[in-house]
């Protein structure tokens, strides 16, 4: 990840350096876990004669590490232990999978290694046991417990883990199913998924599709809690989450041991069924009600299911805390992008320009952009000609294009740009060849939706519209060379409550229910398209694109960089403004991470300044407003500010971990709130609020390894708060707000490892500097290190 190597504030010992060359092999072990000839020695100040005697010590002890490291590792496994039962794991967890006759596929243990519990509920009773997955073909049930013979199965290498497949068939139904099994080396996590292949001559219509199900929980019904959202929505033990739920957090509340299921079905596509039959079971699947899912199966052709994933966790104990290891496994495992490279600081024109942006503005907002450090100059709606065209407008911008770029060019900035994707003019060539593409409503009418320009046509994605705009969109930025592009508008679902789908007869998909599933398809097939042929573009899907108002999830972290989450209004002081923007990030960290989020509009010049910029360190930094509004003190104290992140990011993982602090549930004026990010083995920081509350401390409590020492500095003073032990997070830091200042923001500077406790937890394994932690999807693109943005922004390397 490219951190920066601390000083330590001793000379290490023997105890130091074994345990550093432990923790290269991704392991953490305390002293009385090694053999009691090669235990760990607490040294104290020495005479010079005893020196000899140490140096053979340490080096006795560093043998032992060397000897026993390979078994000990986090890194992942997947094997057949027979003819029909396989195992796949890592130090953390293990899967165990076993075929029979009677009872079908099954999850026969499921170990949380970290406590030794094992969370295959009641005794593990074959007859219990929930079969894997189920759906319907053409509405006959299919399901892993009684519909398919075995023949065979796979174990391959992942790029960062390991992945089974086990295959069965199904010759009366004439169908193959294919079961994904995925172990990472450095997570707590398993990831599943499942592809159905037709073997038959005629087409098989998919419903009621359930893509993972067990009978599991971390403890008895009656000790569970439950928890919605992203996770941290308080929910009964027995309900269904959907569009605004792609994660469940369930964990014994005597313990604090559980895990979160992540649905990574698509926006309103997904449904996770808690409590099934009133019990431990869970199925993770798609819609089959409200938004039902449905997909024909052509002759020959193999459809994919989304993924499902189960993250083990341990609540406050160390780095197996959920904070620590839920937001890191979907920023390294599912995100793109897996979690590395700066994020750029992007500037926004829509707000307060709106669609009146143009050429003379632009000039005068971009030497401003520049000053206070940001990296990509985005023009908003109002540059195109048309809805669905790449042409600028030259009434607005007389030089075009060559223009607008001559502009950034003097200024160091990149471009940024807004497409609209289906709600496009009547105007352009798009709609002009194909009219017949336009979605349509259940009367057969064709579909109009309001936009700042008025009412545009919907295009279908679930027809020939979707490769049409796929070209437009590579046309664009082949032509433009944009660092980043919004790509918005309504597609699937419009998210101010226009009729969702496509109810035409003549598009590719078979009713409106299956208009959804492919409109979806059509959504992620861009997006990995506009990946793989241009890496070096962040694309941004608005909330607007994927449905719903305020919605991320894991599916559109696979499809896109960014989400545009949300418009909060931040026009005056006393708006919505940071507080709103807060909580839609506070609710969202806690298992989707944090710098995929967008949250718009937070406008630079509105006061407190402090406030504003203190908030955006806590998602991808996003700047809207009118820039010349800045004094030249408020453009110092932003460049300042700016550049001070940029440094720490360059060198630090933050997307680590999220700890919402304070009144985080729902950030209010009356009292403080905040957050942390910090890294696994670097620094990080704490960022407080304190609002409009008379209190002047803040209380900080955060599960750290054991062992750790940061030196504490006040990045709005500039005064050093001293060190901070681990002990003394764990135990609760009071922090003084420093007045007249509305927030404080600290960085934590890792300093050095104590010697009388040098690791975290049992089986709590940080990661290896640099190890590469990729998606189960077959990628070869070598991922973005942590470090400043290069000239060629963004690129894949």
């Amino acid at each position: 990840m490219g951190h920066r190597q601390k000083t330590a504030l001793t000379p290490p010992s023997c105890d130091s350096l074994s345990e550093r060359r432990t923790q290269r092999k991704g392991v953490w072990r305390r002293a009385g876990d090694l053999p009691s000839s090669s235990a760990f020695v607490t040294f104290g100040v020495l005479p010079a004669s005893d020196t000899l005697h140490v140096m053979l010590r340490c080096l006795m002890a560093l043998l032992a590490v060397v000897s026993t490291s390979e078994s000990t590792t986090a890194a992942a496994d997947a094997r057949k232990l027979t003819g029909d039962r396989w195992s796949i794991g890592n130090q953390f967890l293990e899967r165990k999978i076993i075929f029979t006759r009677q009872h079908g596929l099954q999850t026969a243990s499921l170990l949380y290694k970290v406590t030794g519990h094992d969370f295959i509920a009641n005794g593990k009773g074959a007859y219990r046991m929930a079969g894997e997955f189920s759906f319907l073909a053409d509405g006959d049930e299919l399901t892993g417990k009684s519909s398919f013979v075995l023949s065979g199965s796979h174990v391959s290498a992942l790029d960062g883990g390991r992945l089974l497949r086990v295959d069965l068939s199904n010759v009366h139904a004439h169908l193959d199913v294919s079961v994904f099994y995925a172990v990472y080396d450095e997570h707590p996590g398993i990831r599943k998924w499942i592809t159905v292949t037709n073997r038959g001559t005629t087409a098989r219509y998919l419903s009621r599709f359930c893509f993972e199900t067990l009978d599991a929980g971390p403890g008895a019904v009656s000790d569970l809690e439950v928890s919605g959202g992203y996770g941290g929505t308080p929910r009964e033990p027995f309900f269904t989450g959907r569009v605004s739920d792609p994660a469940v957090f369930i964990r014994n509340a005597k313990t604090g041991e559980g895990f979160a299921i992540l649905n990574e079905a698509p926006g309103y596509l997904k449904r996770t069924e808690i409590g099934s039959g009133w019990s431990e079971r869970f199925l993770v699947m798609y819609d089959t009600d409200l938004f039902p899912f449905g997909r024909t199966l052509e002759p020959g052709e193999t459809f994919e299911s989304a993924k499902s994933s189960l993250v083990f966790f341990y609540d406050n104990h160390d780095l197996n805390d959920p904070r620590w290891v839920v937001p890191r496994y979907e920023a390294r495992v599912i995100a793109r992008r897996h979690g590395t490279g700066q994020p750029a600081w992007i500037f926004n024109t829509w707000e307060p320009f709106l669609r009146n942006i143009n050429q003379q503005t632009v000039g005068e907002l971009a030497p401003v952009a520049h000053e206070i450090g940001l990296d990509v100059f985005t023009i908003d709606d109002g540059w195109q000609l048309e809805y669905g065209s790449n042409d600028f407008d030259t009434t607005r911008f007389p030089a075009g294009f060559q223009g607008v770029k001559a502009i950034l060019d003097r200024n160091h900035l990149r471009l940024g740009l807004w497409v609209p994707l289906a709600a496009i003019s009547t105007q352009v060539p798009d709609y002009r060849s194909h009219p017949e593409w336009v979605c349509r409503d259940e009367h057969g009418v064709p579909k109009f939706t309001g936009t700042a320009a008025g009412q545009r046509a919907v295009m279908c994605l679930a027809s020939g519209y979707r490769d049409l705009v796929l070209k437009r969109l590579t046309q664009l930025i082949e032509r433009y060379h944009p660092a980043y592009i919004k790509v918005d508008l309504t597609t699937v679902f419009n998210a101010y409550g226009e009729q969702p789908g496509c109810y035409a007869m003549n598009h590719s998909h078979n009713g409106w229910a299956e208009s959804l599933t492919r409109i979806y398809e059509a959504l992620e097939y861009i997006g990995d398209q506009l990946y793989r042929t241009h890496p070096e573009v962040l694309i941004d899907y608005t909330f607007e694109l994927w449905g719903e108002k305020h919605l991320i999830d894991p599916a559109l972290l696979g499809a896109a960089d960014l989400d545009w989450l949300s418009n909060v209004n931040d026009s005056e002081p006393d708006a919505a403004g940071p507080l709103s923007a807060r909580m839609l990030l506070y609710t969202r960290a806690l298992s989707i991470p944090a710098e995929t989020m967008l949250i718009g509009n937070l406008r630079a010049p509105t006061p407190s300044i402090e406030e504003r910029l203190a908030t955006e360190l806590g998602a991808a930094p996003l700047l809207l407003g009118d820039l010349r509004k800045l004094s030249p003190s408020e453009r110092g104290w932003y460049g300042e500010k700016i550049r001070w992140f940029k440094d720490l990011r360059g060198r630090v993982a933050l997307n680590d971990s999220f700890f919402p602090l304070g009144s985080w549930l729902q950030p209010n004026a009356a009292a403080w709130d905040g957050f942390a990010r910090l890294s696994r083995d670097s620094d990080g920081m704490i960022v407080l609020f304190r609002n409009q509350g008379s209190g002047e401390d803040a209380e900080i409590r955060l599960p750290v390894a054991a062992g750790i020492a940061y030196r504490a500095k006040s990045v709005i003073t500039g005064r050093s708060l001293g060190m901070i032990s681990s002990d003394e997070l764990a135990r609760g830091w009071k922090v003084k707000l420093p007045a007249p200042h509305r927030v404080e923001i600290i960085e934590l500077d890792l300093g050095t490892r104590t010697a009388t406790d040098t690791a975290p937890a049992r089986a709590t394994a940080p990661a290896r500097r640099n190890a590469p932690v990729n998606s189960p999807v077959p990628r070869t693109i070598k991922p973005v290190t942590a470090g400043p943005i290069m000239p060629a922004q963004f690129a894949i390397r």
